[in-house]
């Protein structure tokens, strides 16, 4: 790290990812500014459970505010765009929030890191802008497919960044990681579902389809791949993949997490948690040469690594209080 790049901001650092990655850029001697959805109750999210450091900087406020977005950018070098509605099966009820959270976000935080002339902006996008896969492992060449309101809000995200590259040379880099898990993730995700149901007591576990495969990255390869993107010299006007190059079915997640947590359960599908039959993304694998031919990222850990950590740190109690798993949330 040079001592140009030392001051950071990160949109959505108070959700899941963003908690992890303001966590991994302080523990790298960085200066962060944190941007948390204001709210009323004056409560940081996630960010709550990270231990105070006087090189972190929280500020409240919301990127649909294009005036909030260029007072944040201000002295700042790197911005990791993270802050956006991703639970899918609340984009087909709220589908108009997405867009403006989502594209106008987006495109808020691209125009005040071009008024400010920050040296670089990460922008998040997400394995689902490429629907179902029609080849594996999925490139960053593979076409986009709007299968939800959120994964079409996404794309449009990332077409207003790559906008902003072309035609001002903004120096974007957009982020594509596959799918998440670890401590602190929302319980609408498969992983925390389960885990939470059977540390509750439940034997019956409800779930959605369990015949789609995920490319599951634990949450500390996330933030390092996030943080290599926001580092490494040249590559503004790429999309990259943040992936492991593997895949596994929802059915065989269960079957690992019952396995590791030594439980006997059945699993009962719940009409709710059902996609649309176009809706559902049915495979997802990643192809992860570019980001690794670019950087030095790898990831460090297995599935079931990533499955221990994540499974001990929702078995806590303090933590399992903080869930509701009679709750199916959208």
């Amino acid at each position: 790290m040079t001592q140009d790049i030392r001051k950071v901001l990160v949109t959505g650092a108070d959700g899941f990812i963003g908690s992890h990655l303001t966590e991994a850029l302080l523990d790298k001697g960085y200066h962060v500014r944190a941007l948390s959805q204001y709210n009323s109750f004056n409560n940081w999210g996630w960010l709550e459970d990270i231990t105070e450091n006087e090189r972190l900087e929280v500020v409240c406020g919301d990127v649909r505010d294009p005036n909030l977005c260029r007072r944040i950018c201000d002295g700042i070098d790197t911005v990791y765009h993270l802050a956006a509605l991703i639970a899918i099966p609340y984009s087909y009820v709220a589908p108009d929030s997405y867009v403006d959270t989502n594209i106008k976000g987006t495109l808020n935080m691209c125009q005040a890191v071009r008024d400010a002339g920050c040296r670089r902006i990460v922008v998040t996008s997400t394995s689902e802008v490429y629907g179902t896969a029609r080849y594996v492992p999925i490139d960053e060449k593979h076409p986009r497919q709007p299968q939800s309101p959120y994964s079409a809000t996404k794309i449009g995200a990332d077409a207003i960044a790559q906008s902003f590259y072309n035609a001002f040379g903004l120096p974007v880099v957009t982020a594509r990681p596959f799918n998440a898990y670890g401590p602190r993730q929302s319980a609408r995700a498969i992983i925390p579902t389960i885990i939470t149901q059977i540390a509750s007591g439940k034997h019956k576990i409800t779930l959605g389809d369990l015949s789609p495969t995920r490319d599951f990255n634990f949450v500390a390869d996330l933030a390092a791949g996030f943080i290599a993107l926001g580092e490494t010299a040249g590559i503004e006007g790429l999309d990259i993949n943040i992936a492991t190059g593997t895949e596994v079915s929802m059915a065989d997640t269960l079957e690992t997490i019952a396995r590791l947590m030594e439980a006997d359960i059945e699993s009962v599908v719940d009409p709710d948690r059902l996609r649309p039959a176009k809706s559902e993304v049915n495979r997802l694998c990643g192809d992860n040469t570019l980001i690794t031919s670019l950087t030095e990222w790898r990831p460090r850990y297995s599935f079931e690594e990533g499955l221990r950590k994540t499974i001990d740190w929702f078995c806590k109690p303090e933590n399992l209080a903080k869930y509701k798993p009679d709750i199916y949330n959208r």
